[in-house]
């Protein structure tokens, strides 16, 4: 990778619940690397066992139950893999502040060294662009995927790595779009319009430009106005003397 290439991390997480406050853990985390607008295919992806109940509201949001989740890993036994991924990359999340949260609490509890991670990755927050983008709008996921017409319909429940995949596909387009659409030349080809080379061009056919008579009377007020310019003027204009001299 080149100095000059931006290097971006989608990142989703789903939880116990909603408040790390309340002990809430992390159960999910998904993550989608974007390098120069592009979508490298890189991803990382844990389900992690939270050693505590999850709550009825998260589990209607996620699906995912205590029991899938028993013979997963503990927090602390991804975090360096986990850090090693984002660090020095922009993080792209939606609601970021809940997201930062979660991990920071996981890295506070765990008493790791790094424990903000706002000063390992700079954090683009992208419900906060969305809401500056379309203000007074739903602006949920949901609500992005079907503003931007990404396919979210098998989405049933929400789920970190293809949510991360989701808010890639939205961010892209809420941002301009991928530097190119098309990777195959021949491809781009095929679906362009007709360009100047394509157009046969033809001399353009000619034209006749109808001349108009003016009428007696017409001419008579063409007379007289001309004649109260001149004795305004204290004599014949000299446009008009020019005109006489011309015919």
């Amino acid at each position: 990778m080149t100095e000059a290439s931006k290097r971006q991390i989608v990142l989703d997480t789903e939880t116990t619940g909603l408040e790390p406050a309340d002990d809430h853990r992390i159960i999910e985390i998904g993550c989608v690397e974007l390098v120069n607008r592009r979508v490298t295919g890189n991803t990382w992806h844990r389900y992690l066992n939270p050693d505590r109940r999850i709550d009825d509201g998260a589990l209607a949001v996620h699906g995912i139950t205590n029991e899938d989740l028993a013979e997963q890993p503990r927090f602390p036994e991804i975090a360096d893999e986990f850090l090693e991924f984002v660090v020095g990359a922009e993080l792209v999340i939606h609601n970021a502040p809940f997201d930062v949260g979660f991990l920071e609490h996981e890295l506070r509890r765990m008493g790791h060294k790094r424990q903000r991670l706002q000063d390992l990755c700079p954090i683009l927050d992208t419900l906060v662009l969305a809401r500056a983008q379309h203000p007074g709008a739903r602006n949920s996921l949901d609500a992005l995927c079907k503003r931007y017409q990404v396919d979210n319909s098998g989405r049933e429940l929400h789920g970190a790595l293809l949510d991360a995949r989701l808010l890639g596909d939205v961010y892209l387009l809420m941002t301009g779009g991928q530097n190119a659409l098309f990777e195959d030349l021949d491809a781009e080809s095929s679906h362009r319009g007709p360009t100047t080379d394509d157009v046969e061009h033809r001399p353009l056919p000619s034209l006749k430009t109808p001349t108009l008579e003016p009428s007696q009377e017409e001419l008579a007020a063409h007379d007289a106005l001309m004649a109260r310019v001149s004795e305004a003027c204290g004599g014949t204009p000299d446009w008009q003397k020019n005109q006489k001299l011309a015919k």
